[in-house]
């Protein structure tokens, strides 16, 4: 590993929590959300389990509608 790059764990710790701010901004909290550590060097993202209804409003979101 160069010192450029960062290690994997990083680099999805810093996507999930970016990921998580934005869900917040439009009102979206996924309370599994965070690094997957089974498999560190593919830089996973666990999203968790959901229930219908914000699955839907996190569909709405990404449609662009921020229901």
């Amino acid at each position: 590993m160069t010192t450029a790059q960062k290690p994997a764990t990083n680099e999805a710790a810093e996507a999930a929590e970016v990921l998580r701010a934005a869900l917040t901004e439009v009102g979206i909290v996924l309370p599994s959300l965070g690094v997957d550590g089974a498999s560190p060097a593919l830089n996973l993202i666990n999203l968790g389990r959901i229930r219908a209804d914000v699955a839907l409003r996190l569909a709405e979101a990404l449609r662009g509608g921020h229901a």
